[in-house]
């Protein structure tokens, strides 16, 4: 409920103080009722302990008591309209800086420029500003260029950064704090650059703020090499840097790098905190890490953050990416209060391990607890029902968040849609849904209708979709990579040929793929036809073993298979046969999506050993067991 406060006119009648801090009135004596340092003594109390109301309750009382207010007064008062938000407030207090003549003092001219920029007012801050007789001083200028930052008119901040290097104000490093917020974005680099020379140039570049500042800049500009050499010339790191460099990897899906930077920080002995474990967790879910996972897990509990949400969330999506599920719903369970990332987190769980029937019964169960969706947890559910084959139920979804929830789809809504429609072979009813979108169709969107003709064989519409995809994302070359698979399963040679020459003529290469398995500790990773591990010998073995119906079978003067076009997904579970016990369950995760040749395989083999598989490729998860795979070969 928003609370309104009425100024007074200057020196209306009053004998009273209310001490805020004892709930007692504080009788002001005649004598000292003219004086101004108590009130100012009382505000500055009131403004430092965060009780800004009672401060401007205050500021009205003294007005009342016939004490003229000082430039000290109105900085208090200032600041409590500030942070209350209050601009009516403000401009109030603004009338009695002018009729007091106060209107010329430095730091109430910046405390109005504050105070106007932090409600919005950047207009009226600029009017402020450009009724200074010389506004040389850099504190105002310092106040107005972080004021248009923050409310996202960064024109207007580089023009006026620029006019006062034009006018010779010295900058110093509270200019530069408030303006690199400004260079965020990819498109401003060059700028956020352009100051970081310049901070190095005037001697600012040992300022831990800035380097802090910086490195952020760099980081959310995706610009992770520059973030990384600014990173290692800072000469004493503080937590918040640390934070900014894991969590810039983190985001910028660069996952080994986040763990082996926080083994850096663990061996320096730098105690992290919630932010860093979050990055941390992010990295192990990406990775399918459990056993750092698991030890993070184990350090949050000892430092006391076992409560906090945000962990809690970043647990449950990472046990649950890393084949965890049932560890993932325990924590989801046992969680006193959970938010919509929580609701989040383990419907996109229970989704990309294919179970849609629970996604779709804890999405309902949300919506019932009174949460309202939003547009990430819309894409988690519609891709669960895309997985699963709850065509219908994707359908209705759909409608409800437009007609329920007024939400807007976006391009991913539309592309589980359209995949949700292609799996089912009503491709030409997911063609009509991307030509009737109300946004732009993006790659993926096309992409998704792409991957539908590849299982329905639809030679003509891929051709379609593919023509759309290379005006949007010319050097997507995963693409390029299925469009030729649906010309060779279709024996269209020349496809073929057509689509090799133009990635010759574009430069693109094919992602290697890679698999991994984590043992003893250790991850394992293999790629294609790899002869490079210690156990290569044993693990060909394996493998025609395997293949030749059995790991029981004597095979001693069997010859290995050819090492040649053996995917890494097989090396990587023969390796995990030879090194782990009987009846323990198998991880493995490939950077790629697993190929119906090597899927087939890994349901043969969970059917000889009698063990469960569990591989999770670059969209979701398929568990082997007994010759057959949760994905009911929808996939």
């Amino acid at each position: 409920m928003t609370r309104h406060l009425h100024l007074v006119p200057l020196h209306k009648n009053t004998r009273f103080l209310s001490n805020f801090h004892t709930n007692q009135p504080t009788i002001i004596t005649k004598a000292s009722s003219f004086t101004t340092t108590p009130w100012n003594t009382h505000l500055r109390n009131l403004s430092k302990h965060g009780q800004y109301y009672e401060a401007l309750i205050l500021y009205r009382q003294m007005l009342q008591s016939k004490t003229t207010p000082n430039a000290f007064t109105f900085s208090f008062a200032l600041k409590s309209s500030i942070s209350l938000s209050l601009p009516i407030t403000g401009t109030q207090v603004h009338c009695h800086i002018i009729k007091l003549g106060c209107k010329y003092e430095p730091f109430v001219q910046t405390a109005l420029i504050s105070m106007y920029c932090k409600c919005g007012l950047t207009e009226l801050a600029r009017k402020v500003f450009d009724e200074m007789p010389e506004p040389s001083l850099t504190v105002c200028y310092n106040a107005l260029i972080s004021g248009y930052v923050q409310n996202y008119d960064f024109l207007n901040g580089f023009s006026l950064f620029c006019e006062m290097r034009l006018r010779g104000v010295k900058f110093n490093a509270v200019t530069i704090l408030g303006f690199v917020p400004g260079c965020t974005v990819p498109e401003c680099l060059w700028l956020g650059i352009s100051l970081h020379c310049l901070n190095v140039k005037c001697g600012l570049d040992n300022d831990l703020a800035i380097a802090n500042c910086l490195l952020t800049m760099y980081v959310r500009c995706g610009s992770m090499e520059l973030a990384k050499k600014l990173f290692d010339h800072i000469p004493e790191k503080g937590l918040i840097t640390w934070n900014a460099m894991i969590s810039g990897y983190a985001q910028n899906g660069l996952a080994a790098e986040v763990l082996e930077l926080y083994h850096e920080m663990e061996s320096l002995q730098v105690n992290p905190d919630a932010v860093t474990f979050v990055g941390v967790l992010s990295a192990c879910a990406n990775l399918g890490n459990q056993m750092i996972g698991f030890e993070v897990e184990q350090k949050i509990k000892s430092s006391g953050m076992r409560c906090n949400v945000f962990l809690k969330n970043a647990l449950i999506n990472m046990y649950a990416r890393c084949g965890n599920l049932a560890k993932a719903r325990i924590i989801f369970d046992e969680m006193p209060e959970k938010n919509l990332v929580s609701w989040t987190a383990i419907i996109g769980g229970y989704g990309i391990h294919g179970l849609g029937n629970t996604a779709v019964e804890l999405f309902d169960k949300m919506i019932e607890t009174g949460i309202r969706p939003d547009g990430t947890v819309f894409v988690s559910v519609l891709s669960a029902c895309s997985h699963a084959g709850l065509t219908k139920k994707g359908l209705d979804y759909l409608d409800l968040m437009k007609r329920e929830f007024r939400l807007k789809p976006r391009s991913e809504h539309y592309s589980c849609v359209v995949d949700l429609l292609g799996r089912v072979g009503r491709l030409e009813e997911a063609r009509k849904l991307i030509e009737s979108m109300e946004v732009e169709p993006d790659g993926a969107v096309w992409g998704a209708l792409l991957g539908a003709c590849k299982i329905h064989k639809n030679v003509e519409l891929a051709e379609l979709a593919f023509n759309k995809i290379v005006e949007l994302e010319p050097t997507n070359i995963g693409y390029y990579v299925l469009l030729s698979n649906i010309y060779t399963e279709a024996n269209n040679s020349e496809g073929i040929l057509r689509v090799r020459l133009m990635m010759r003529e574009r430069k693109l290469k094919k992602d290697p793929g890679y698999s991994y398995f984590e043992c003893k500790g250790k991850t394992h990773l293999f790629v294609a036809g790899d002869g490079s591990h210690p156990q290569t010998k044993e693990i060909y073995k394996m493998l025609n073993r395997l293949e030749h119906g059995g790991v029981n079978k004597n095979d001693q003067n069997q010859e290995p298979r050819d090492v040649m076009g053996v995917h890494s997904e097989r090396l990587a579970i023969a390796f995990a046969l030879l090194n782990t016990e009987i009846g323990t369950d198998i991880l493995v995760i490939k950077n790629l999506r697993i190929c119906g040749d090597c899927h087939s395989f890994v349901k043969r083999v969970s059917k000889i050993v009698d063990r469960l598989f569990v591989v999770r490729d670059a969209t979701r998860f398929h568990h082997f067991q007994n010759g057959t795979c949760s994905c009911n070969d929808y996939w």
